[in-house]
Formats: C-alpha cells, sequence, structure tokens
C-alpha cells in the first residue's frame, strides 16, 4: 500500500513526517562527523571546534549524533559535562519529538 503525501498518521502529514526525520538524521550526521574532525584536530594540536557547537547542535536535535561520536572516536568522554550533558539533552530531544509527534 502506497502512501500518499497527504496521508495523516496519528494527526501529523506524511511530508511535515518526512521533513522532521531528514532534518533530525542531517544534525545528528553532522554532530557525529564534527566530533570526528574535532578528535583529529586534536590530535594534530590544530585549532578546535568549540564545545559551544556541539552544544549547539545537540540542543536543536543533535545529541543521539554528538554521543554516538563521542563514543566512536573515544573523544569528549572524560569531560563530566558531555558524559551527563548530551545523554540529558538526548531525553530532550525525545521528548520534543514525541511532543511534535502528537501534538500536531
Amino acid at each position: 500500500m502506497k502512501l500518499s503525501s497527504n496521508y495523516k498518521k496519528e494527526g501529523i502529514p506524511m511530508d511535515e513526517l518526512n521533513g522532521l526525520l531528514l532534518y533530525l538524521l542531517g544534525v545528528n550526521i553532522i554532530a557525529f562527523i564534527m566530533m570526528g574532525l574535532d578528535k583529529q584536530k586534536a590530535k594534530k594540536r590544530q585549532y578546535r571546534i568549540p564545545e559551544r557547537t556541539f552544544w549547539l547542535l545537540a540542543i536543536v536535535g543533535g545529541a543521539l549524533g554528538a554521543i554516538l561520536g563521542m563514543q566512536r572516536y573515544r573523544h569528549k568522554t572524560k569531560h563530566k559535562t558531555f558524559v551527563w550533558g548530551m545523554p540529558t539533552l538526548l531525553l530532550v530531544n525525545i521528548a520534543s519529538v514525541v511532543y511534535l509527534l502528537y501534538s500536531i
């Protein structure tokens, strides 16, 4: 069964759902890649990506990508603010998505 672009499930149009999913995928990929780039820069003692950039990406929905990047690249794993803050923001991200899905 093919879903048309105006099909609604739980009140949210498929176009908006697809847009939300693409946005979240994109921001998480960016957060993941930037964590790897910052790790490379740290190894080479080059100019680093500011921590506020990672926080901003996490706040706007990229917490999962940041966490996966931290684990994959073993980066920022000794910073308690990242170890506790990123999972907290992930919960906020999840709650925000659930709210969006069920309030529209």
